[in-house]
């Protein structure tokens, strides 16, 4: 473990932080790594009632440091894959507090969250179809699950920011905090929920989740083929060349689709 995914019991919450904030908190290959192995210990240790999950500085997440996903040798599970299924099997409650940039899995990672508490600073974005590519950590299924299959079709195809209003009003966020008392409100809840005996609590969120845990497989799996089907596309190739070379992407015109 390094320190890049912070942690800190307070009276059996769990607080776990992305930090690299000079970074805003972009999740590279070791922190996928760091962030898989807090969870599995979290969710075996009898004294972490309930997980805080939240981003050290300004920002929760700005999602996957692309300069160091690829850190894996061919044909192995990435780290970001057994990741996700940590935080996805995880079976007691998880609280995010969550301000400025969340994106890419630095967003669809709040769906998995219990109770999402947002800054008014929030800027989220669910980039996947401007990048040529499809959503991820099981995103597809857990977006329609919370706020409804057209909402969640809207936010995905036009790839738009997602403000804090936005948020609580489609059903993401359960509140809207001024940035300055997000940690201490959702610490608050957290503590609330905390006092409660931990095995009754996996009970519930067994109750809560185990009907959607079969099509949350299918949906990364299917997610998983996708992603493999559009990385290195010519969509995906003409994303990358225009964010390199800072102009609009173009998709009508390089052979895609």
């Amino acid at each position: 473990m390094t320190d890049l995914i912070k942690t800190e019991n307070r009276d059996g919450v769990l607080v776990v932080s992305f930090n690299r904030a000079d970074k805003r908190n972009a999740i590279n290959t070791q922190m996928w790594i760091d962030l898989r192995e807090t969870f599995k210990a979290a969710a075996a240790d009898d004294d972490v009632v309930c997980v805080l999950l939240c981003g050290a500085g300004d920002n929760f997440c700005a999602g996957v440091d692309m300069a160091s996903f690829g850190d894996v040798g061919e044909g192995e599970e990435h780290p970001f894959e057994s990741a996700a299924r940590a935080v996805v099997e995880f079976d007691k409650p998880l609280v995010a507090a969550a301000q400025g940039v969340a994106i890419g899995g630095g967003a669809t990672v709040l769906f998995h969250a219990d109770i999402v508490y947002v800054g008014e600073s929030l800027r989220m974005r669910l980039p996947f179809a401007s990048l040529g590519l499809v959503p991820e950590w099981g995103s597809s299924y857990m977006l329609q699950a919370n706020i409804g299959a057209q909402r969640a079709a809207e936010l995905f195809y036009t790839a738009q920011w997602i403000d804090a209003d936005k948020a609580y009003s489609v059903g993401i966020a359960a509140a809207v905090l001024p940035d300055i008392d997000l940690f201490e409100h959702a610490l608050a809840k957290a503590r609330e929920i905390a006092q409660w005996p931990v095995n009754s609590l996996r009970e519930i969120k067994r109750s809560l989740r185990l009907h959607h845990l079969p099509a949350i497989d299918r949906a990364i799996k299917e997610e998983q083929a996708g992603m493999r089907r559009q990385v290195g596309s010519p969509e995906n190739i003409e994303a990358i060349t225009a964010f390199m070379e800072k102009r609009p992407p173009n998709f009508r015109n390089n052979g895609a689709g």
